[in-house]
């Protein structure tokens, strides 16, 4: 139940992200993307990262076509899925079908977005590039700091309950 209620979760935020994200670009007229960093769903892509008028004019172009393109949230699915969830008997392999078409069209709209990000890496020069790879790095680390720590934790839990069971 938990990966079909995450499903849903990140097929509403991938395209309220994506939304966002297009307002930010297009909206804007800053020499910065920080807007665009903390409103996508790449999270912190572009932080950092001063661009020209021209690079900031193209990147609002492909978020235009992009949001053109996009298809809509399928809110029939979404009522599909509470129908599901909400129903006297639990059906498991109509949710699990559902959860997968849902699955499906969200794994298009992220294969979309990845495609606009990449023609936005594009546009951006060498060192412009340089400096979002080193950022992404540093966010790595962090995440892999972060998932170390969590990991730590719960084998420290584990441990803890395994004693006070016995």
């Amino acid at each position: 139940m938990r990966k079909v209620t995450a499903a849903v979760m990140a097929s509403t935020l991938a395209f309220s992200a994506f939304s966002q994200a297009a307002g930010v670009i297009t909206g804007d007229n800053r020499s910065s993307t920080e807007g665009i960093a903390q409103q996508s769903g790449q999270g912190h892509m572009f932080d950092g990262i001063s661009l020209t008028e021209h690079q900031r004019q193209q990147m609002r172009d492909l978020m235009q076509r992009a949001r053109h393109d996009q298809p809509p949230v399928n809110v029939s699915e979404m009522e599909t899925m509470h129908r599901l969830v909400t129903a006297e008997n639990f059906d498991e392999s109509a949710v699990r079908a559902q959860a997968d078409k849902m699955a499906q069209e969200q794994v298009a709209r992220q294969v979309e977005m990845a495609k606009v990000r990449n023609q936005m890496f594009h546009l951006l020069t060498p060192e412009q590039q340089a400096v979002l790879n080193q950022k992404h790095q540093q966010r790595m680390d962090q995440l892999r700091e972060v998932a170390r720590m969590q990991k730590n934790a719960e084998s420290t839990l584990f441990s803890s309950n395994t004693r006070s069971n016995q």
